[in-house]
Order: structure tokens, then C-alpha cells, then sequence
């Protein structure tokens, strides 16, 4: 579902999709997939950062097998010009994971296929085109805190409470690579702080901010030697990508930020005195 009062439209720069390798083909489907969603997913579009809203507030936003294909349609073929999402959720909470009364209803086969896209959405956040900021607040419950945890980046508000509950009903959940947030906020704050971190993920050269989705995670499973040569391949290429030289160049001709550590009390570091 396409959020008619979003803070802009979705169409955005065409040079951005051209950077991620997207085919005219591809662009449309992804400009597709935003009509084709459900009414309990929700996407407008700020710019370059794409906002996703998980919109079942009755329901903590609980996860049902319509919201999980959502989930996994617009992860799948983010809006066009997309640089970077933030997923957050509709009212007081997150998502309190499945959906009880819903998984009540199945049988197994049905089961077996919620659990199946439910996987495939977790994978298209993780290793999708961009990367992705959650903005957590009240529950971050079963599969809305796997959700959570393929995100790139996470900000909690102080609301936010965590838990893996399948176990204690009878459920078995497999064990999941949780971490904690890396930001915490007031409450009310988490999707400020959110778009802010996601507007200047989304001003990073394009073709970095994918290899830090879809290579490092890939380079810490290697063994060393396949890990070192992945790592200089995407290095090449991503510093001689066009975006890229421009950068270096305006940093060789002192027009880039100044870099400085917030905890320094000294001067920041001038343009040219650091080779990163």
C-alpha cells in the first residue's frame, strides 16, 4: 500500500537505480510491487530513504502470512531511487511477532508456508539493494524481533522490550544471531533518529553501501583467504566507480567533510591530513 499522505512521491532520481544495475524491467516491477501490497503495509518515500510501516496496530502489528509477503515484496523491489529504508511500526509497538489466532487457523501445510516467507522476507531485508534501519518502540516479540535483527542498523526507543516467546507455547523457533540496538532514544524519537541515520546511509555512494550489505556479511563467513580476495575485488571496484572518484577528488581538493571524534576536545581533522 502506497501512503498518499508520504512526505514525497516515489519517484526519485533514476541515476540511483542506474548505480544498483537495475534494468528498466526491474524498475517497474519495483514501481508494481508498491500497489500490490497490503493495506497493513505501508510505504512512502522522503527523498531517497523509503519508510516502511508495519500497520496492524489492533494487533501489536502482529505478523500475518498477507503482512509477511508485504514484507517480502517491497524488500524484494524497493521503490525506484531508493538509497536506503527504514521499517518501523504503527502505534505503541513494533511487531509482537505471529499472529496467535491466524497460526490458530492453519493446518501444517499452511504453516509450512507461512514459515517459509517469513524466511524469505527476513533474507530480502538482510541482503537486499540497500541498507535498512529499524525503528523499534514497545514490542519487538518472535518474529517481529527476527525482523529486527536482519535490519542493518537499530534504533530502540526506551519502550522497546525484547523476547523469544515460541518455546514457552509450545512452538519451536530455531535460534536466531540477535544483536543489540545501536542507538537508543527517547520515546517518540526512534523514527526521527531513524531517518536521520537512513538520510545519511542514503548519501553514501550507492555502490558502497551495497557491498556493505551484500559483501561483508559474506567476507566474515569465508575462510581468510576467499574473505581477502572478495574484499580487495569490491574495494577495486567500488573505488573506481564513478561516484566514487568524484568523492576522493573533492576530498584530494580539500572540498570534502572535515572528519573529527565527537569526544576530542582539539581541533577537527582538516581536509588532507588522513588518507581515509
Amino acid at each position: 500500500m502506497v501512503d498518499p499522505t508520504g512526505p514525497s512521491t516515489l519517484h526519485t532520481d533514476p541515476q540511483a537505480v542506474w548505480h544498483l544495475g537495475r534494468t528498466p524491467n526491474e524498475v517497474n516491477r519495483a514501481n508494481q510491487t508498491t500497489r500490490n501490497l497490503p493495506d497493513s503495509v505501508v510505504v512512502s518515500q522522503r527523498g531517497a530513504v523509503t519508510l516502511v510501516r508495519l500497520s496492524r496496530p489492533a494487533k501489536r502489528n502482529a505478523l500475518d502470512i498477507e503482512m509477511m509477503v508485504g514484507i517480502e515484496r517491497i524488500f524484494s523491489s524497493p521503490p525506484e531511487g531508493s538509497r536506503a529504508i527504514v521499517l518501523y511500526g504503527d502505534g505503541s509497538h513494533f511487531c509482537a511477532g505471529a499472529d496467535l489466532a491466524r497460526v490458530a487457523e492453519t493446518d501444517g501445510a499452511s504453516a509450512l508456508r507461512l514459515s517459509r516467507i517469513a524466511h524469505q522476507a527476513f533474507d530480502r531485508i538482510e541482503y537486499g539493494a540497500v541498507p535498512v534501519v529499524a525503528a523499534l518502540q514497545g514490542a519487538v516479540i518472535g518474529g517481529g524481533l527476527e525482523i529486527a535483527a536482519a535490519a542493518h542498523i537499530r534504533v530502540a526507543e526506551q519502550s522497546a522490550f525484547y523476547a523469544l516467546p515460541e518455546g514457552m507455547r509450545g512452538i519451536f523457533v530455531e535460534g536466531a544471531s540477535l544483536g543489540f540496538s545501536q542507538y537508543v532514544v527517547e520515546n517518540g524519537q526512534k523514527l526521527a533518529k531513524a531517518i536521520e541515520l537512513a538520510e545519511r546511509i542514503a548519501s553514501n555512494a550507492a555502490l558502497s553501501n551495497f557491498a556493505v550489505v551484500q559483501a561483508l556479511p559474506r567476507i566474515a563467513r569465508s575462510d581468510p583467504e576467499a574473505g581477502l580476495l572478495m574484499e580487495s575485488l569490491m574495494w577495486a571496484m567500488t573505488t573506481n566507480e564513478g561516484e566514487a572518484k568524484v568523492r576522493i577528488q573533492d576530498f584530494l581538493e580539500k572540498r570534502a567533510t572535515r572528519v573529527f571524534h565527537r569526544s576530542e576536545s582539539g581541533p577537527p581533522i582538516q581536509n588532507g591530513q588522513v588518507g581515509e
